[in-house]
């Protein structure tokens, strides 16, 4: 599995007239340590609280570890919730898994560029580069690349990480990552 390199950045940045420092500091926040994990799987993190919103919550009650009105349960092994969510209801439990080195949410397959939820999931599946072109089309399509040429990090991460941004401090984690990598580029 190849990972993204410093010249895969700045191209990107280049072409979004952005800071090759800010592209990598959302991936470093997002993601850290990469894409992947060494198993060759894409890094996700499963929401319940999207898997109970798209089923209606029918699984609440007897599978609360992965479908909740609250946010939360996470553990070590993210994929085998995502399996059991799988089980349950194929389609939700991947639109309810955020994917790769951009943490993307499934939901937002279309947004990122693609037809299909599968399409999607494949990419996520195949490369870091896949998942640089997905960011692309998601930042594109939903409005946030004046915000990081701006280098507003309070609206940027209200735009990705959602209205309670602040909650896991996204904003000042990207804005300390932003100055570090600035230094190194």
């Amino acid at each position: 599995m190849e990972n993204l390199r410093i010249k895969d950045f700045k191209n990107v940045a280049n072409k979004l007239n952005i800071e090759t420092a800010a592209l990598q500091a959302v991936c470093e926040v997002e993601a850290p340590g990469g894409g992947f994990y060494s198993n060759g799987t894409p890094k996700i993190l499963f929401e319940r609280h999207k898997f109970h919103k798209f089923t209606g919550g029918v699984y609440s009650n007897d599978f609360p570890e992965i479908s909740n009105k609250k946010p939360g349960g996470y553990s070590v092994n993210e994929h085998k919730r995502l399996q059991r969510a799988v089980e349950l209801n194929r389609e939700a439990a991947l639109k309810s898994a955020s994917w790769g080195k951009f943490q993307l949410m499934g939901f937002n397959y279309k947004l990122c560029g693609f037809t299909s939820l599968q399409d999607f999931i494949n990419a996520m599946y195949k490369s870091e580069e896949e998942h640089l072109k997905a960011f692309v089309n998601f930042i594109k399509n939903v409005g946030l690349i004046d915000e990081l040429q701006r280098l507003d990090w309070k609206g940027f991460a209200r735009g990705y990480n959602g209205k309670n941004y602040h909650i896991n401090n996204y904003d000042v984690r990207m804005e300390r990552a932003y100055k570090r990598l600035k230094k190194q580029c």
